[in-house]
């Protein structure tokens, strides 16, 4: 344990020496203000909490922005050493690989969330001080931001997985677009064309629920865009949360998954990977 968090400790500074944690907390904060304010401007007038607008907002940009962030920390964490031969000499200290692959997730997953706490935090401060809000809002709040530093422990995971397998950074870093892609994009579209084509007589419920599952990005949205009442009716997507029957508890056992198995694989396939 003590060299998981030495070395998550050495992670945690190289983020602070190349700007990773200001550069990606200014972000999120910059972009989660706007957000706030201007997309939350009209909720007066029709009675909508102004914070379950962000939640919705910010839900929706965190799908497109932290597993960007997460592959960007994490595609070359292993084959970067390797090809910078920092790598051997790590290993020639009494430190077993699996340490050094959970020293570095644990690094990286504090990296990004420092910078999502304080992030959209300073946007919740924000919101809190222009007027009174919802507690129920603030609970939900809460757990967006909670799901969202899970979320970008996903594909830091993922990440981790891409940089054990290849045996270049440049091979690495079109790997991780490409999973960012599929993931955050071109997935569901594929499955909106199905669904168009298909009208329900193959993809029935329980086969868009396993569809839906086993994407990440999904599971997250339907975790914060369906986990209350209000915000689901806001976000136009209560029937779906309705339709799937999942609850709140469930989806996060199945981000978590998500994330340990990804990072699992990483681990037994760095253990047999000559250095």
């Amino acid at each position: 344990m003590r060299q998981t968090l030495i070395i998550a400790g050495k992670e945690l500074r190289d983020g602070m020496r190349n700007r990773w944690v200001l550069a990606t907390t200014v972000l999120l904060a910059a972009l989660a203000l706007t957000l706030a304010f201007l997309g939350a401007a009209p909720t007066g007038s029709v009675k909508v909490s102004a914070l379950a607008v962000t939640i919705v907002s910010l839900s929706s940009l965190s799908i497109f922005l932290v597993p960007l962030i997460a592959l960007l920390l994490s595609y070359d964490a292993i084959v970067g050493e390797v090809d910078r031969g920092t790598m051997a000499l790590l290993l020639a200290y009494p430190v077993a690989r699996w340490q050094v692959v959970l020293g570095k997730f644990a690094g990286h997953l504090g990296i990004l969330g420092f910078a999502t706490v304080i992030g959209y935090g300073i946007a919740g401060v924000a919101l809190q001080l222009a007027g009174n809000e919802d507690p129920l809002a603030w609970v939900a709040f809460g757990a967006m931001i909670a799901s969202s530093v899970l979320l970008g422990g996903v594909f830091i995971s993922i990440g981790y997985l891409v940089s054990v397998l290849v045996r270049d950074r440049g091979t690495a870093g079109g790997i991780a677009i490409g999973v960012w892609l599929l993931f955050v994009l071109l997935y569901d579209m594929a499955l909106l064309g199905v669904l168009v084509a298909d009208q329900g007589r193959v993809v029935t419920a329980p086969v868009l629920n396993v569809l839906l599952l086993l994407n990440p990005a999904d599971v997250y949205r339907l975790l914060n865009l369906t986990g209350t009442t209000a915000i689901s009716g806001f976000a136009g997507v209560n029937g779906l949360g309705t339709t799937t029957g999942l609850g709140a508890s469930t989806l996060i056992c199945l981000l978590a998954a998500w994330m340990v198995v990804p990072l699992a694989a990483s681990i037994a396939l760095f253990a047999r990977r000559q250095v």
